[in-house]
């Protein structure tokens, strides 16, 4: 009960306005959430609050990615309830899945040692412990202002009363529907449970309003040690899943120290092991700023490429890197030792920019393959009045995870295990290839890229940003800063614009979204590049914030609602 009032204590502090500056904003993944953090800071809530709705509003709304049965990050910046006059702290939650106790490195191998072909990503042994639940009841235990009950209120009225389908939900369940197909042993309840998902129609989930009224009741307890802990287990068991009352029980979300580093003046707050998205982060823009001179040199001695195409390659060259570094040295800090000071450190990356090639192709066969994820997680990024920050990502990994629904609690379990290396040196049936740091081991966490940032300038918050994508994450999240910091992109410019994507394989290939001018595409061909267009390249969620006022924006890729005041 003192941990409890405690935390109160402490929420309602950083609801305190501090100084002038009364801007809030938010960038969401739906109209839902949007509508729900929106009346959370308006009746006084702080932004964790506000995630914490938001959070539990897209498990309802947004099921192909928001969530009770998987997890994710936050990226937190508050200031000290203990000097309100003291600039901002950081703070970073890891409440990523994890590997059940009866995991092992070669869970998905037949006799042969060959990878079993979609049994990681399909059904009832591809879910990691989920930690989406408590790491939302962690962050409000710590920051919350708002009753707990409260904030679950809006997720569970939407459960009961139904919220209209968009399209984009519908395409995603029929593409799903069939993706699944006869890909695992056991009979699936996915149509069951979502194939009533029909674009305008309402949408009613009586099991999963239950589900939340219990979690509002007694908090992450009953998810982990109660009711829906067996409801949970007693499923995937029955299936011949690996996940016991144990796991869930000893499962708990981490407060890690965020990774920081200075860029152009700024402070950059980002994700640490095991997501790869801070430390890779942090290496696109440094090697950016280390090679800038280069860069406006090369732009002026070659004046007959489009300078589009020059940027494309340059940024291949810095991202074939980096992308090597993640595939040797990023896992679980908690099980392998991840030199994170070494990768940022300049010495490091000034030896890293001398590879660099202007008029050619640095080859690829030497270089090891990042981990190539699936592309569907969602994210959101909050700016409260008195300028504390949320930046969140979370998943089930595939759009709908495991295809698995928790029948008599109604919400999907993820497929995160796929996250781990299936076969470390072995690319899987979607062409991943991982390293040892990553292989399969019980309690560990699987390695990620999702990259929930914010950029401090003198002390504030400037920019809360992130989005989902899988590999694809690291690359948007540094395109979409670059945009507005260096190019003096308005925060909808910078998220409109065209990405582009190089993770060394394939091979001197480059993704792109939504497209490129023809010159470009010519002048990249003729380089030796393929080139290819992809369908799905991010939904990045955005806010950029001054000393009077702040601006949202929501990518056009998705259908985010985003929204300043």
């Amino acid at each position: 009960m003192f941990k409890r009032l405690l935390g109160m204590l402490l929420g309602a502090l950083l609801s305190i306005q501090i100084g002038s500056v009364q801007a809030a904003a938010i960038a969401m993944p739906d109209r839902f959430s949007a509508a729900a953090a929106k009346a959370v800071l308006l009746e006084g809530g702080n932004a964790v609050d506000a995630a914490v709705a938001a959070g539990f509003v897209l498990a309802v709304t947004y099921p192909e990615a928001g969530n009770l049965g998987g997890g994710g990050f936050m990226t937190l910046v508050t200031r000290p309830v203990e000097n309100l006059q003291s600039g901002r702290q950081a703070y970073f939650l890891d409440y990523r899945e994890t590997a059940p106790q009866a995991a092992f490195r070669d869970l998905y191998l037949d006799q042969q040692g060959e990878v079993i072909p979609y049994r990681s990503l399909v059904g009832y042994q591809a879910s990691g412990v989920p930690g989406t639940v408590m790491g939302l009841w962690q962050a409000h235990q710590r920051f919350g202002s708002k009753p707990w009950k409260k904030l679950l209120q809006y997720a569970i009225d939407y459960a009961e009363q139904g919220f209209e389908v968009p399209p984009a939900l519908e395409e995603n369940r029929r593409w799903y529907q069939q993706w699944i197909e006869g890909k695992s042993s056991d009979a699936l309840n996915f149509s069951e449970h979502f194939g009533a998902l029909q674009s305008g129609r309402m949408f009613k989930q009586p099991q999963l309003a239950k589900t939340l009224k219990r979690i509002a009741a007694r908090g992450a307890a009953d998810f982990y040690q109660g009711e829906t802990a067996r409801m949970l287990v007693q499923q995937l068991q029955t299936h011949g899943g690996l996940m016991t009352l144990d796991d869930l029980a000893a499962y708990q979300a981490k407060w890690r120290e965020p990774v920081r580093f200075g860029w152009q003046g700024r402070e950059v707050v980002s994700a640490p092991p095991p997501s790869s998205g801070g430390v890779a982060i942090g290496q696109l823009l440094k090697l950016y700023a280390l090679l800038q001179p280069e860069l406006q040199a090369q732009r002026q001695h070659n004046r007959e490429l489009p300078e589009q195409a020059l940027k494309t390659h340059f940024y291949a060259e810095l991202e074939k890197r980096v992308y090597a570094d993640r595939a040797e040295f990023l896992g679980d800090p908690d099980f392998v030792d991840v030199p994170v000071e070494r990768l940022l450190s300049d010495a490091y990356l000034q030896q890293r920019a001398q590879g660099v090639l202007w008029d050619a192709i640095s080859e690829s066969e030497s270089i090891r393959p990042g981990k190539i994820e699936l592309p569907e997680t969602t994210h959101f990024s909050i700016v409260d009045a008195h300028g504390n920050a949320v930046s969140n990502t979370y998943t089930l990994n595939m759009p709908f995870g495991s295809g698995v629904v928790i029948e008599q609690a109604g919400f999907l379990m993820n497929n995160e295990m796929d996250d781990f290396s299936t076969k470390p040196g072995v690319a899987n049936v979607f062409g991943v290839v991982g390293g040892t740091a990553n292989e399969i081991a019980p309690h560990k966490r699987m390695l990620s890229s999702m990259s929930p940032t914010i950029l401090l300038k003198d002390g504030e918050v400037e920019m809360v940003v992130g989005t989902p994508g899988g590999s694809t994450i690291i690359t948007s999240v540094f395109q979409v800063i670059v945009n507005v910091l260096a190019e003096g992109m308005t925060p909808q410019q910078a998220l409109d614009a065209p990405r582009v994507h190089h993770q060394l394989l394939p091979k001197d290939q480059i993704a792109y979204n939504p497209d490129l001018p023809e010159a470009v595409k010519s002048a990249l061909e003729l380089m030796g590049y393929t080139l290819k267009r992809n369908n799905y390249m991010g939904d990045v969620q955005l806010v950029v914030c001054d000393k009077t006022h702040c601006e949202a924006a929501s990518d056009v890729r998705g259908r985010g609602v985003s929204a300043a005041w």
